[in-house]
């Protein structure tokens, strides 16, 4: 058994920031699944949203927020982060990390984005989360309290009910969790006084995603399994246009190309989006999602094409040097062809719920990043608050765990493998995850009905029914992990969806399209989940208590 003050789980932003801002205090255990930059921070090309001028106020960051979360932002949770965002901007600044300065010099160059009033976006060049990621990354690595595993992967927490079930009380408390070793094929126990989730979303249950391969919702459905609500799961936020190739891997081709003349057009080279939205081309990212999800499903083709080929190729080649690289590294020539493009699931504004300084409904256990639901972005998440999210809570989970108790510490048993064998089938874990990320397209994509909702939860728990049987009999394997906990977030998002009877921000629904009156969010409970199934799918069999530990 290993043991340390603090367990972080994930090394995206939120966890970095929480291990520098805690490490000379505590003893801290960081895990990754890989490597320390794979991580959804890692790609994030925005910047970071935060009031650094005169012009600007916090009120309109403010206001900004709650009007793209329509309805479901926690006005205090607002508050909170964007007051905080400054203070946090220095301390990257102080960090190191070289964000882009004006011309002449003068200051940061603030750039503004969709949904902002005013310029406030703080960013490197395009690349603002691997710079950011980057410098953080090498001061974890250095600092000596903080012992790093990468290549590791958090199998489930570890509970007091889990160890004495009749001393404890409720779901008892989080007390660290079992770990897969990758390299060695064995699990660790790593006993810790405060446990973290920062393991980012879960964008890999979509047959596209921007997404890293990492982001699996491990974090969400280890702590459901745990006892932990819940909430929002239905607003998956989707981009209009990530590269579709086989070997592209999530690249994402920016709204600056349709911002500056790019059209989107089908197969035939016929222009679609004047029929969706006068606006065309320029309308709202969901607006734009929706339009090519419905061309997609309507014509049954796999994508559709973005065309800026009337532009001089210089301008092309000046504006946009890095899509033009990658795709020409794919034989795609933008100053000649269209892009061939298809929408992506890109961030999931739900998760565990969480109070204003990261406690989750377990003791000492904490969520922080896209883990979790604070309550800043409601029904839809702003552009570029997401790594402040990120910082804002690293700090308060901080806070929060350096004016905690001394606990009394506990011998955990180790992971039994006293009955399992080795797998003779992989296959079949290959086989679910392909046919669970189709679906999920398929079904609980950018357009919803009840009817397809209804047919993915039924296949969730086919699915579902094979992986425990594989889990139970099995050695256990990264792969066979994250199917499990994509299966649960799975059944999660589509129970959120059919809870929720009318259209609002990300959600949108054929058989409720109008926005009800009152915005309310969506909270799952693992105590009374088996009546929420049955209450909103009208059928005995498709409900299944989770089992807790």
């Amino acid at each position: 058994m290993h043991q340390f003050d603090v367990l972080i789980i994930g090394s995206g932003l939120a966890g970095l920031t929480l291990a520098l801002k805690i490490a000379d205090d505590k003893k801290v255990c960081l895990i990754c699944k890989r490597g320390l930059h794979d991580a959804s921070s890692n790609w994030a090309q925005g910047g970071i949203a935060a009031v650094l001028t005169d012009d600007d106020s916090v009120e309109a960051h403010i206001l900004d927020t709650l009007i793209a979360g329509a309805g479901l932002c926690d006005g205090e949770v607002t508050r909170q982060v964007v007051e905080h965002a400054k203070k946090l901007v220095e301390w990257l600044i102080e960090q190191g990390v070289p964000f882009t300065r004006e011309d002449d010099d003068s200051g940061y160059h603030l750039t503004r984005e969709g949904g902002h009033s005013h310029r406030r976006i703080i960013h490197a060049a395009d690349a603002t989360g691997h710079a950011v990621q980057t410098t953080l990354a090498e001061k974890v690595r250095v600092h000596p309290n903080i012992t790093l595993l990468e290549e590791h992967i958090a199998v489930d927490l570890i509970t007091s009910r889990k160890i004495a079930p009749s001393e404890a009380e409720g779901n008892g408390v989080c007390l660290g969790a079992y770990v897969l070793d990758n390299h060695s094929g064995k699990v660790i126990t790593i006993s810790a006084d405060h446990t973290v989730l920062a393991t980012g979303g879960a964008g890999k249950v979509y047959l596209y995603t921007t997404n890293p391969d990492v982001s699996t919702g491990d974090g969400i459905a280890m702590a459901w399994r745990a006892g932990c609500r819940v909430a929002n799961m239905e607003f998956i936020q989707f981009h209009p246009t990530c590269l579709y190739h086989p070997q592209a891997k999530s690249f994402l081709i920016s709204e600056a190309v349709r911002g500056e003349g790019g059209i989107l057009k089908l197969p035939d080279g016929t222009r679609f989006m004047l029929d969706h939205d006068p606006r065309g081309e320029l309308a709202p990212r969901d607006i734009v999602a929706r339009a090519i999800d419905f061309e997609m499903k309507k014509r049954g083709i796999e994508c559709v094409y973005l065309d800026i080929t009337h532009k001089p190729a210089d301008f092309i080649l000046s504006h946009f040097p890095t899509i033009y690289r990658r795709c020409m590294e794919l034989g795609i020539d933008i100053t000649r062809q269209p892009i061939p493009v298809v929408p992506a699931a890109h961030y999931s504004c739900g998760g565990v719920m969480t109070d204003h300084t990261g406690n989750t409904d377990l003791p000492r256990l904490y969520a922080v990043g896209e883990t979790a639901c604070t309550g800043l972005h409601g029904a839809n998440r702003l552009a570029s608050n997401s790594l402040l999210e990120c910082m804002v809570f690293g700090q308060a989970v901080a806070d929060a765990i350096k004016s905690a108790p001394d606990y009394q510490k506990h011998a955990l048993p180790d992971w039994d493998e006293s009955r399992v064998t080795d797998a003779d089938e992989e296959i079949i874990i290959t086989h679910n995850w392909n046919e669970l990320r189709r679906f999920m397209w398929n079904y609980v994509g950018i357009v919803r009905t009840n009817k397809r909702l209804t047919r993915a939860m039924h296949r969730i728990h086919l699915l579902r029914d094979e992986v425990h049987e594989f889990y139970s009999n099995f050695r256990i394997s990264n792969n066979l992990i994250e199917l499990r906990n994509l299966l649960q977030v799975a059944e999660l998002i589509v129970t959120s969806a059919m809870a929720r009877h009318e259209s609002r921000g990300l959600h949108y629904s054929k058989d409720y399209p109008e926005t009800a009156e009152v915005a309310i969010p969506t909270v799952l409970e693992p105590s009374n989940y088996y009546s929420i199934l049955d209450q909103h799918h009208g059928n005995g069999e498709l409900a299944h208590e989770p089992t807790l530990p």
